[in-house]
């Protein structure tokens, strides 16, 4: 390939790679709306979330964000650098979940409720793995795990188990809404995320090429 071609590749696609970000947050905010009108469970953060905004009257998506915000000042002692996808995602999720909530309504029924919930799911691995794929840094909640990973020793999967346990049980005696929606999410969001992560892959920048921000981390899925 020729440098010429590859410069002109590059703006098309750092451009595919901010629709990827941009359109994975909004979705994931959406995603996410869905499953607390099922009222069958929430993500563990969201469990969280939903706890606070109940005692506070703050609205969900405020909660995340200020929530977002506070875990993104625990990457300082953890010498953590956010990267645009980081910033974005304590800015975008939470005002998309809100607007969300605005027009989707509750679910009534059994069969509407569920398909709410696994659309949700489905939605949110989606929305996982085009935020991912884009390659503009991990989430607060992301960063943390691994930066807790890298100053403890111990393995991601035991850091995010534990912090997630920890934010599920706080959130429940908070009010928080836990159901099969929390179990079926806990137990497709991974699969979900490998398969979006490779229909959503974004090629490496050609050699040269102009690197906003990269890296994703290692065995850690986006958790808000």
């Amino acid at each position: 390939m020729s440098r010429r071609s590859s410069r002109s590749r590059q703006p098309r696609q750092l451009a595919r790679r901010l629709i990827q970000l941009y359109g994975g947050l909004v979705l994931y905010g959406a995603s996410s709306a869905l499953l607390v009108r099922s009222g069958l469970g929430l993500e563990p953060w969201n469990v969280l979330h939903q706890g606070v905004a109940e005692h506070t009257g703050l609205s969900m998506g405020v909660v995340l964000t200020v929530t977002g915000a506070a875990v993104l000042l625990l990457w300082i002692p953890l010498r953590q650098r956010p990267g645009l996808g980081t910033v974005s995602n304590v800015l975008v999720i939470g005002a998309a979940m809100d607007a969300s909530l605005g027009v989707v309504p509750d679910a009534h029924g059994w069969t509407p409720r569920i398909a709410m919930m696994v659309a949700g799911i489905v939605l949110n691995g989606a929305a996982t793995g085009l935020y991912i794929a884009a390659r503009f840094g991990p989430g607060p909640r992301d960063g943390l795990m691994t930066g807790l990973n890298r100053r403890t020793g111990l393995s991601v999967r035991l850091v995010r188990t534990a912090v997630e346990i920890t934010v599920v049980v706080t959130g429940f005696a908070l009010g928080g809404t836990v159901g099969a929606g929390t179990l079926l999410y806990a137990v497709a969001i991974g699969p979900l995320t490998q398969v979006f992560l490779r229909v959503f892959a974004v090629p490496a920048a050609p050699s040269g090429g102009t690197v906003v921000a990269a890296g994703t981390p290692r065995r850690a899925i986006l958790r808000r």
